[in-house]
């Protein structure tokens, strides 16, 4: 028998039967208690030929599974494929690709399917356990930001982008758990690379599909937040008549340089940061009485506030920074707050960065197919990844830091481990290592997964 030698360990050429994504098994209850396959196969239940084997809607779920688990291409479904005893019959790579160029045929109508799936899963999840802080009916909040995705070959429809790369420029929305959690990505576009960063009808695009996916009782009072991205006439207008709230950054250099003069010292308030306290070096007032009569067209109700602080050092200044001081703006129509804590409230949409960064730790990275509808059937998958990850986590962890680790941490500890199925009984039973220091944290999530 031939062995191989490393650090005094040798490779046996003899295999076991285990099971190497151990963690999974917290997804797939995961899956169960959320009915998104049943809801998928539903969904999708059209494009299944009468001599299919494998029904569309689990074979896309496989692929988010396997997208979950770290995958980051459709050749990745392999993972869960070599393990039926966990995931059961899973489809071959041949056949993901061919349902996922079937479903590109006719890209509106599978995506909208898909996404039909997920808003009836996600209603089921919150109906079990609301992910955010507060009362049923609180304010949900609704992140808007882009990002850029490098395209490494010709792919249909990558272009140039704003920082001189070449691929393509994804609009995403996003709703933020808030300090206890993390979040979940409700809504994505995928754009070509040369798509605006201020383009209104997309951001109009996304928010509404975003709106689609929470419960209809959730809808009724949301805060959109974007960066200055989102801060334009069309966009806020469309907030408005939904009669919604918003907190955008503001870009109006005219106009802004002219308030600013007019601003009195005694205007400028102490900034706090998220934890209330007094934040060093930081100040905040309202601009709305000191912008110009020029500044027309934009909603009734908006507020307009700045910030200052002292830039950090090598920082350049900018055409709207005065006096050493960095100066940004956002807008918004909420009334009734201190300033300091508008202030706050927007500058946690930062979390949505984190949102991205997870986003490409799952999938997003590279896109992995050449054309384009092909790509916006996966950027559907990503999302639906993102939900199984982010539900997991509120159901078994809502009470645990784990509710807040990244993916990255979640399958390095959690969902990448080996372990053994044991039929004793007549029933099946998924045995870990014994000194896996993660152990307890398994079984409070597993704890948490069954039926109440």
């Amino acid at each position: 028998m031939k062995r191989i030698w490393v650090a005094g360990v040798g490779l046996d050429s003899t295999r076991e039967e285990l099971v190497s994504s151990s963690g999974g098994l917290l997804v797939q209850r995961t899956v169960r208690v959320s009915g998104v396959e049943r809801e998928l196969s539903r969904a999708l239940g059209r494009w299944r030929s009468d001599r299919a084997t494998h029904d569309p809607g689990k074979v896309l779920l496989d692929l988010g599974t396997a997208v979950a688990l770290g995958g980051d291409c459709a050749a990745d479904v392999a993972v869960v494929h070599a393990q039926p005893q966990l995931f059961g019959a899973v489809a071959s790579d041949p056949t993901v690709s061919r349902l996922i160029s079937t479903l590109a045929a006719d890209v509106e109508a599978a995506v909208e399917g898909i996404r039909a799936a997920r808003a009836a899963a996600r209603e089921r999840v919150w109906a079990r356990r609301r992910p955010l802080a507060g009362r049923v009916g609180s304010q949900v909040t609704i992140d808007l930001d882009a990002t850029l995705v490098t395209a490494h070959s010709e792919k249909e429809l990558a272009g140039p982008t704003f920082k001189r790369g070449f691929g393509f420029h994804p609009l995403f929305a996003f709703c933020d758990h808030g300090e206890p959690g993390s979040g979940e990505t409700l809504a994505g576009m995928l754009r070509t690379g040369s798509a605006g960063a201020n383009t209104a009808t997309d951001h109009i695009a996304v928010l509404d599909a975003a709106l689609a996916q929470l419960p209809e009782h959730e809808r009724r009072n949301v805060l959109v937040r974007t960066d200055t991205g989102g801060g334009v006439k069309a966009f806020l207008r469309h907030i408005t008549d939904l009669g919604l709230h918003y907190s955008v950054g503001f870009y109006g250099v005219p106009p802004i340089v002219e308030a600013l003069e007019n601003v009195p010292h005694q205007a400028w308030r102490a900034a706090i940061d998220g934890d209330g306290q007094p934040r060093d070096g930081a100040q905040v007032a309202e601009l709305t009485r000191y912008l110009p009569a020029t500044l027309v067209g934009w909603p009734k109700g908006m507020r307009v506030i700045a910030r200052r602080e002292r830039p950090h050092p090598g920082a350049q200044l900018r055409l709207t920074d005065e006096n050493g001081w960095r100066i940004t703006c956002f807008a918004t129509n909420t009334r009734g707050w201190r300033l300091a804590d508008l202030e706050v409230r927007h500058r946690q949409r930062a979390r949505a960065e984190d949102r991205i960064r997870n986003l490409k730790d799952t999938g997003l990275r590279n896109l992995p197919f050449h054309g384009f509808a092909q790509n916006q059937i996966w950027l559907e998958v990503i999302a639906l990844a993102a939900d199984l990850l982010a539900w997991t986590q509120t159901l078994a962890w809502h009470d645990h830091p784990a509710r807040r680790w990244e993916p990255k941490r979640l399958r390095l500890r959690l969902f990448n481990i080996a372990g053994r199925i044991i039929n004793s009984g007549r029933r099946r039973r998924l045995r870990l290592p014994r000194a896996w220091p993660w152990n307890p944290v398994l079984d409070h999530g597993w704890a948490n997964l069954q039926p109440a």
